[in-house]
């Protein structure tokens, strides 16, 4: 992983030390790098997303209240990942690709963003992936980074409701493409990914 760019050389008159914004870019690099992997879906994206991330936390901590840290580094991750999602008006997804393997390769991630990397495997980051960007920020805060509903919410500044659909219907979704992966009797052969169906139902 590469490490966030420092965007001290642009002042902001913030008056943060030194130590503690080593001490914030050591202590949670590996956590925000983790979240952005798995909302991106890629290593490129994740790198990418990361660094914007610190850049926003330097120019935005004169900002911070007192409360829980990380619960403001997930919203910050969080919606910047979705507003470059709506930007990009698409989903863009290149883990199966030779590049995402090339970098992989290449690259020496510490030994836990790599068990992190092994439990993503290609079919569920692919499922992943597919989702519509708020499904799949509420399913990953959800599921994977263990985040209650009401955390949620707030993150995304949405309605406890709001956030209970999108995770139903993503998880629905995550079902569906992963249908493939689960037991079935008479099943001795490999069945191949079911399509993935964004707009309801399962595409034909």
């Amino acid at each position: 992983m590469k490490e966030p760019v420092d965007p001290r050389p642009q002042p902001t008159g913030q008056g943060q030390s030194d130590l503690d914004w080593g001490t914030i870019v050591e202590e949670h690099s590996d956590r925000v790098y983790r979240l952005a992997l798995r909302l991106t879906g890629n290593r490129h994206d994740a790198e990418d997303l990361t660094q914007e991330v610190f850049v926003r936390v330097f120019r935005s901590l004169h900002t911070y209240t007192p409360g829980t840290f990380e619960g403001w580094l997930h919203r910050i991750t969080t919606n910047l990942f979705l507003d470059q999602a709506r930007r990009k008006q698409r989903i863009r997804f290149d883990a199966l690709s030779d590049e995402r393997a090339a970098r992989l390769a290449s690259a020496s991630p510490a030994p836990d963003l790599a068990y992190a990397d092994q439990m993503l495997d290609d079919d569920v980051a692919a499922a992943l992936a597919a989702l519509p960007p708020d499904f799949r920020a509420a399913v990953v805060l959800c599921d994977i980074e263990g985040l209650s509903y009401e955390e949620i919410a707030e993150i995304l500044g949405a309605k406890l409701g709001t956030v209970r659909s999108r995770i139903h219907r993503g998880r629905a979704l995550l079902r569906s493409a992963l249908a493939h992966r689960a037991p079935a009797a008479g099943r001795t052969r490999y069945a191949g990914p079911a399509p993935l169906a964004v707009g309801g139902g399962v595409a034909t």
